[in-house]
């Protein structure tokens, strides 16, 4: 099978609540129903669709949840779609990365433009004995919003697509003893040219970045002020990703490569800098700072403050 074909989906990540009709995909084997495809069950944990083959089955939308990974790839002929109230820019192909348990709105595809398009998806199971089920935790793309897709260039697009054509090749023959390695080594591939291009699409949109990262330190510095903690308690990543606009992964992700710490280095690095403040311009207690800076036990306090500073937050005190 050749993928390349025009597949008529438009898909959209929601974490709200789900409006539209419900459908729960448990086994990779549910997408050939999905799909209402006439083809075999070629394996029970991972599969390649291209989307040309299964366009105009959807007369209403769908919410779609699945128990597997789920990676779509599109090339919208119209150049942007709408998620939620925003439009976003699909210049080139986009590439969505979905986890299990995340879903997946599915408008209906009986009047949409000529799209390019595949899938390919893959069950926990098949990765679990296999040192790619211990990495997964790193492709941290699998959380971000579709509003945060991967952009692709025609030859960053075609290496992922021979990736794919790979596994589907391989899903074509009669397996053996190699066909699972081979299978699992092509989707870590794939994952890392994923991990490549991303680092690519930060690099070159490091004037928004910069300004992304300028935005938190304002609103971090704005939670500091005048005892704003012990009022309002320590900002969380889920709060400064909203302040932005992005999710908490996409948020983390962008401030590392920016500014070498994640966002929960950024609030840590306020934290302790608020509690040094105190600690030397007061005679509070190291138990009344953890409670005014939002700590519940202020043994968590004091280990996160030797482990940033290397002393205790007496030594310090007693140091300076």
């Amino acid at each position: 099978m050749t993928i390349a074909g025009n597949g008529l989906f438009i898909f959209v990540k929601i974490n709200a609540k789900i409006m539209s009709e419900l459908i729960h995909l448990r086994t990779v084997s549910d997408i050939v129903k999905f799909f209402k495809l006439d083809d075999p069950v070629r394996h029970p944990l991972v599969d390649v669709v291209d989307f040309a083959r299964v366009m105009g089955h959807i007369t209403e939308p769908l919410t779609v949840q699945s128990d597997f990974y789920a990676i779509i790839f599109k090339h919208y002929r119209n150049n942007h779609f709408r998620y939620g109230r925003k439009l976003v820019d699909f210049q080139d192909g986009s590439l969505i990365c979905l986890a299990p348990g995340q879903s997946l709105q599915m408008d209906s595809d009986t009047e949409a433009p000529a799209n390019k398009g595949w899938g390919l998806f893959f069950h926990p199971d098949l990765i679990r004995a296999s040192s790619l089920h211990a990495k997964m935790k790193g492709y941290t793309f699998f959380s971000y919003e579709i509003s945060e897709a991967l952009h692709l260039s025609e030859k960053e697009e075609q290496a992922l697509l021979d990736c794919a054509s790979k596994i589907d090749h391989e899903l074509g023959q009669n397996i053996d003893e190699h066909s699972q390695a081979i299978i699992i080594s092509t989707i870590e591939l794939f994952l890392n040219y994923c991990s490549r291009f991303y680092g690519r699409q930060f690099i070159t949109r490091q004037n928004s970045n910069h300004h992304v990262a300028a935005q938190v330190e304002k609103v971090l510095n704005s939670c500091f002020e005048n005892n704003g903690i012990a009022e309002k308690g320590l900002p969380t990543v889920k709060f400064l990703a909203d302040q932005v606009n992005l999710s908490p992964g996409y948020l983390s992700d962008l401030l590392k490569r920016e500014t070498g710490r994640n966002a929960q280095d950024h609030i840590h690095f306020y934290l302790i800098e608020e509690a040094k403040n105190i600690l030397l311009g007061t005679n509070k207690s190291v138990g009344e700072i953890a409670y005014s800076l939002g700590f519940e036990y202020p043994q968590y306090f004091n280990k996160l403050f030797k482990q940033k500073t290397g002393h205790t937050p007496n030594e310090f005190r007693n140091l300076n």
